[in-house]
């Protein structure tokens, strides 16, 4: 059963990817970019991990739209006496099973300053919290323009519902949100970027830093070597981390 719901993603994500590139290649405007990494051992022990990515971005001298789908699963090979019989065995078991929903639209009042709405929705298996949902307004400047450097950061109050996964409480509060990106083009094809998202309320603060190094092969393929790291200051149970870090090699496919 788990092996088909992997194979079930692998195949939901093929239409999908249609999908986005038909709306990218539409002439409204919208460029994005598509990700996918896979990894998979087999013998002494045996593991899956998929992760993939969508981003699209449409933008003009007004207005800037954009949304993102993530999501990460992960199985693997565990032993242990799982019944008490005094007899090992051997489990195929998740061992991370996250998606997350992002989306903003921005206008702008002129080349450096805009005004944006923004909503996130995640879902983690694997969390203090079974979902977190948040709309925020943000004030936003381009503190870099360039030819090779974008730097912009984003300000402002939103709404957070989350339910925890212990308790299964419902939490609702205010929260102060802020962000900031960076994109940098260290060489023809080589970029760096960087995005770091907090989102702060009375019942947790929530950060996330996305590391990324790209290099391109081509126009449409490029290879990307990204560091996720995600902090819940408040946990329930005393065994969750609060830090939880990605490490990962995907192929990157440019939507133009």
């Amino acid at each position: 059963m788990q092996r088909h719901s992997t194979l079930l993603l692998l195949a939901a994500l093929v239409p999908l990817g249609i999908h986005a590139q038909e709306l990218a290649e539409s002439p409204n405007g919208w460029t994005g970019t598509g990700e996918l990494g896979l990894a998979m051992t087999r013998g002494n022990s045996r593991s899956e991990s998929l992760n993939t990515r969508l981003r699209f971005a449409r933008e003009d001298e007004q207005w800037k739209n954009s949304f993102g789908l993530s999501a990460l699963r992960s199985r693997a090979e565990v032993s242990g006496d799982f019944d008490g019989d005094g007899v090992e065995e051997r489990r195929y078991e998740t061992s991370a099973n996250r998606y997350d929903l992002a989306g903003s639209t921005a206008y702008r009042f002129n080349e450096r300053n805009h005004l944006s709405g923004n909503a996130r929705y995640e879902h983690d298996d694997f969390s203090s919290f079974d979902y977190q949902g948040t709309v925020a307004l943000g004030y936003g400047r381009r503190f870099i323009d360039s030819e090779r450097t974008r730097f912009s950061g984003e300000i402002g109050p939103g709404y957070r519902r989350a339910r925890t996964s212990v308790d299964r409480e419902l939490q609702s509060s205010l929260i102060g949100r802020a962000m900031l990106e960076l994109r940098h083009q260290l060489t023809g094809n080589t970029e760096l970027s960087n995005t770091l998202l907090v989102e702060s309320g009375k019942d947790n603060t929530f950060a996330q830093n996305d590391l990324g190094v790209s290099v391109a092969m081509n126009e449409r393929f490029a290879l990307k070597a990204g560091l996720q790291a995600r902090h819940n200051t408040e946990v329930e149970d005393p065994a969750t981390r609060r830090t939880d870090t990605l490490t990962t090699v995907n192929l990157v496919y440019t939507f133009r």
